[in-house]
């Protein structure tokens, strides 16, 4: 199996987190809360010990793909491949990761990340608990299918999540231009985390920020965000925050009245309600042209 880069990271975590809380205090003390970032932080261990066992789906399934329908085989050092396997691994979390704004299922685990009202390091590990669970991880079975080691799947999976670590802060504001154009920052990622109706459901980049450009979900940060969930929940309970949605979900289907609201509470997207009691965020934009 492949080495657990993360688990090697975690004290570089720790060390950095601690760091930009204490540039915060001297500040900018908004930008960090302490029972925020601890709850952040518990959601972080939760998803690693909870990975512990669920990655291991993920483990057997690319195996096996690979070692029984895989229509190519490449060499494992040829460069090339790396380099494909790079831009596919990415283009494919750029639409996971836009699937999971997009259908309420899949945001029910990712809505954990944005549960943050700040926008610091440690909000950078409030992570799922539950997303190996719904089964995300086979959106990239096609890359073993076609040929791709699971090493290398896996190697590029987890660069792209430490990454995407150092892009949640607000200390920084503005890269070089041309490393804007190309990467994800953390201008365009706190325009993601902004909750402001010019900036939800945009920026859902992991490496490389062409991808929203290319595919039309670009937004550059002009005012300052304002981070979080739309209805935040009001909690610094980890276990609480990683099962939420689940729970709203449960809610809804024990009240569903026909499988098109079963359906639409479960593969709708986030705040779909039959009667318009809530608003998705293309509703939440149409109103808003409306005034």
């Amino acid at each position: 199996m492949t080495p657990q880069l993360i688990l090697y990271a975690v004290p570089f975590f720790l060390i950095t987190v601690l760091f930009e809380s204490w540039l915060a205090y001297k500040e900018h003390r908004d930008f960090i809360e302490a029972k925020d970032s601890l709850t952040s932080i518990g959601l972080g261990l939760g998803n690693l010990a909870v990975g512990t066992i669920t990655k291991s789906l993920a483990f057997v399934t690319y195996f096996y793909v690979y070692d029984h329908w895989r229509v190519a085989d490449f060499q494992f050092n040829w460069w090339p491949v790396w380099v494909f396997a790079f831009l596919a691994e990415d283009m494919t979390y750029y639409w996971v990761h836009r699937i999971s704004h997009e259908v309420r299922f899949y945001w029910a685990s990712h809505m954990v990340h944005h549960s943050s009202p700040k926008y610091n390091l440690a909000a950078a590990l409030r992570q799922t608990w539950t997303g190996n669970l719904t089964g995300g991880f086979l959106f990239w079975a096609w890359l073993p299918l076609l040929g791709v080691h699971p090493f290398i799947v896996f190697f590029f999976q987890q660069t792209s999540l430490l990454y995407q670590y150092w892009i949640h802060t607000e200390f920084i504001q503005k890269m070089p231009n041309w490393f804007e154009q190309f990467f994800n920052t953390p201008s365009h990622h706190r325009v993601h985390h902004g909750t402001d109706l010019d900036y939800l459901d945009t920026n859902y980049a992991g490496v490389l920020i062409i991808w929203d450009r290319i595919f039309g979900s670009f937004q550059t940060e002009k005012d300052r965000p304002h981070y979080g969930l739309t209805k935040q929940i009001e909690s610094y309970n980890p276990a609480k925050i990683a099962f939420y949605e689940w729970v709203q979900i449960g809610k809804d289907l024990i009240h569903a009245k026909s499988m098109k609201q079963v359906a639409g509470y479960l593969f709708g997207p986030p705040g779909w309600s039959d009667d318009g009691s809530r608003l998705t965020v293309e509703q939440m934009r149409a109103e808003a042209k409306k005034k």
